[in-house]
């Protein structure tokens, strides 16, 4: 019978332990359903890296398989090119993107070494889908190892347009490696079309009568696959026992006064000083409400090792402090930033108790904290979701609020509309948003993907 064979750069884990993410939930219950093996980073750094032991753990009819990296691995594949080459490039930033010939060489000989380790777990009537940007040419790795079956590749990020990714030396490699897998799947029609832009333009590819297209000697479908949450399980996550002590503590907190709330991790990508200088303006510009809504951010962070992370923090804390001086008041303060992350179930909480859900990514593949925050509301009394339009949310999600982050009045007046929202409004938008949550959930997502590539 075929497996599923998962491959990401963490794995699992096996059991829903509330802190781990709403994807990972997803994925071990597809693997679930016909069995499987989920295949990556053990999350350990050792000196016998790629080539340690096999890590194995089993839950019934699935099963982790895990290896190490080294340190070099560890400085050249994950924090080097997967992380200030490849993250900041396809997030389209590339003033901060580095092009090191060192970083490249340890990225492939990853991406190498993964595929010679996964390659005898791997049965041949087994299904195998590879997630990410740290694997981009893994398939082709395992073509050349003999693997004949079905591979698909889905992309969790933004794809750039054509003249961003020509930026990268020897793009033309990467992309054609990637035309190894079977079926490539990206978070939005806007990802999708600048995929195919890329075929046609650099590869002269062109589409097929039955969709695929065709380019340097491959053929491959591309498609959009938008990802989802397990939308009714969140919801269920308010009545938790985590979620009510949340919910409880805030009540006591702000004693009537308005939240408006953002959860990301602390990433240039995320557009968190925007978020605040947007904040400041609706004070400035709307008196009445100082003393009356505050911003809660919440920011674990991430990456600390790479400079650009470690520069964001101390410019929030910067921005935080100087407008929390301008306009706190003895029993009350203009924005609190958290730099510690919380539990799922928490969170659920913290979303449920906030008048607003504010998103403003400059770039992101997604967002799920835009779909978490929704899926968190009471329905007969719920909250405004204000959205950056470059979120890929957006596109699946008119009945929030599309603001363009990068425009401070624009955003702020979002806010004070929001926050003015009648109560009908507020459950029409509601409704809709949370119909097609459900509709459109993570289970969707994963067996829309899993169909076409068995097809």
């Amino acid at each position: 019978m075929s497996r599923l064979v998962i491959v990401s750069n963490r794995v699992g884990p096996l059991k829903d332990t509330g802190k781990a993410g709403g994807l990972a939930v997803a994925l071990v219950d597809v693997l679930r359903e016909t069995g499987g093996l989920w295949f990556g980073w053990s999350g350990e750094v050792t000196e016998a890296g790629t080539f340690s032991e096999l890590k194995r753990e089993r839950r019934g009819n699935v099963e982790l398989a895990t290896i190490d990296v080294s340190p070099a691995d560890n400085d050249e594949f994950y924090a080097g090119y997967a992380n200030r080459t490849l993250w900041p490039m396809l997030h389209y930033r590339l003033d901060v993107a580095e092009f090191s010939p060192l970083f490249e060489a340890g990225y492939h000989r990853v991406n190498e070494r993964f595929a010679a380790r996964l390659r005898p777990l791997v049965g041949e009537s087994d299904r195998i889908w590879v997630h990410d940007y740290h694997f981009l040419p893994l398939g082709a790795r395992l073509r050349e190892l003999g693997v004949s079956g079905p591979i698909g590749f889905f992309l969790h990020i933004p794809w750039p347009p054509t003249e961003i990714l020509s930026a990268l030396p020897r793009h033309r490699d990467l992309v054609r490696a990637m035309l190894a897998y079977d079926l490539i799947g990206l978070q939005t029609e806007r990802d999708r079309r600048h995929f195919v832009d890329y075929l046609r333009e650099e590869a002269g590819g062109h589409e097929l009568p039955d969709g695929r297209w065709e380019a340097w000697g491959h053929t491959v479908r591309v498609e959009a696959f938008p990802i989802g949450i397990d939308t009714e399980g969140y919801r269920g996550f308010v009545a938790t026992p985590e979620a009510r002590r949340e919910i409880q503590r805030l009540d006591r907190h702000l004693r009537g006064r308005a939240q408006i709330v953002g959860v990301d991790r602390i990433d240039y990508s995320k557009g968190i000083p925007h978020r605040f200088r947007a904040f400041e303006r609706l004070l400035e510009d709307q008196p009445e409400l100082r003393g009356r809504v505050s911003l809660l951010q919440i920011s674990p962070p991430s990456r600390g090792e790479v400079f650009a992370y470690a520069e964001i923090r101390r410019e929030l804390e910067h921005l935080a402090g100087s407008v929390n001086g301008r306009y706190a008041d003895i029993d009350w303060t203009p924005i609190r930033f958290m730099t510690r992350g919380f539990p799922r179930r928490a969170l659920a909480g913290i979303y449920a108790r906030s008048r607003v859900g504010l998103v403003t990514s400059l770039r992101d593949g997604m967002n799920l904290v835009a779909k978490e925050y929704v899926a968190a509301q009471e329905p007969e009394d719920p909250g405004v979701l204000v959205l950056s339009r470059f979120a890929g949310a957006a596109e699946a999600m008119s009945e929030a609020m599309i603001v363009n982050p990068y425009a401070a009045d624009e955003t702020a007046a979002a806010l004070q509309a929001a926050l003015q929202m009648p109560l009908d409004e507020r459950r029409a938008r509601h409704g809709a948003l949370y119909a097609r949550l459900v509709q459109a959930d993570a289970r969707w997502w994963a067996n829309a993907f899993l169909d076409r590539l068995a097809a």
